[in-house]
């Protein structure tokens, strides 16, 4: 990150050294053009719950506008990509339950390239801890990545014990079948980025429904896509099921697009 603030001042390692050695806190990613983040409502809402799930307190919404205005301030790009994370300096894991102050890090950086080219995802068993909130838990995130790709794949797609669809690494997955979007149910983490195509798909019209979809029942979809704060981008493959057919990424960023930029 070019730009890190801790409670609204420069980040040092006095400030940053329980983060460092104590995994706990939450977090959002998103992007930013011109002072302005879509679905930013739904952002604040993720780190409101967040904090009042894993440290008993509250966190205010003004507080986290007036110190992300002032990061994106300091980075002066037009087009920036942010990371907000809720830690406390307070939290002593021998006394969990206590409630304490929390703090806030932002750190803001240029916004990275596109979303990434079609992908071909191995599908891997396994349930993050908590799917409902964005912790900081990653480890396990990134490594059943680093192994798809170890193994030839370009990520990997979480699937139960049943083999039932639920997420990617770090995205959602939506699935096609040339009139409407399918989104597979099952524990995980519901992105803002899948939360909005929602809404906009709802705008235009386009089918959506919620249902459980077996890795091995995919042949009634034509496509699927993946989608997080950084974008949509189709999938080429889960598995052994290849996707061939014309996908509905058009659609998907124009229902995206149809959600307004919120003014920080």
């Amino acid at each position: 990150m070019k730009v890190l603030l801790c409670n609204g001042e420069p980040a040092d390692a006095a400030s940053l050294a329980a983060l460092a050695q104590v995994n706990y806190g939450h977090f959002t990613a998103l992007a930013s053009r011109d002072g302005g983040v879509r679905g930013l409502a739904l952002h604040l809402q993720r780190l409101q719950r967040g904090t009042q799930a894993l440290f008993g307190t509250g966190l205010d919404p003004d507080r986290v506008r007036a110190d992300l205005r002032a990061a994106l301030a300091l980075g002066g790009w037009r087009e920036a990509w942010v990371r907000i994370s809720v830690f406390s300096r307070a939290f002593d894991f021998r006394a969990p339950l206590a409630a304490v102050p929390v703090d806030l890090l932002i750190g803001v950086a240029p916004l990275a390239a596109a979303a990434p080219a079609a992908m071909r995802v191995r599908p891997v068993p396994f349930r993050r801890h908590r799917p409902e909130l964005k912790h900081l838990g990653t480890f396990p995130l990134f490594d059943l990545r680093r192994q798809a790709l170890a193994e030839g794949w370009d990520d990997a797609v979480f699937i139960d014990d049943e083999g039932q669809l639920l997420e990617g690494t770090t995205w959602n997955v939506g699935l096609w079948d040339g009139q409407g979007v399918t989104w597979p149910t099952g524990p995980a983490l519901r992105g803002t980025c899948a939360q909005l195509l929602r809404q906009g798909l709802d705008t235009l019209g386009i089918a959506q429904a919620d249902a459980p979809v077996r890795v091995d029942g995919l042949q009634g979809f034509t496509a699927a896509f993946a989608c997080n704060a950084r974008g949509i981008w189709p999938l080429a493959a889960i598995g052994d099921r290849v996707f061939e057919g014309p996908g509905p990424v058009d659609a998907l960023q124009r229902a995206l697009h149809s959600q307004p930029w919120d003014r920080v």
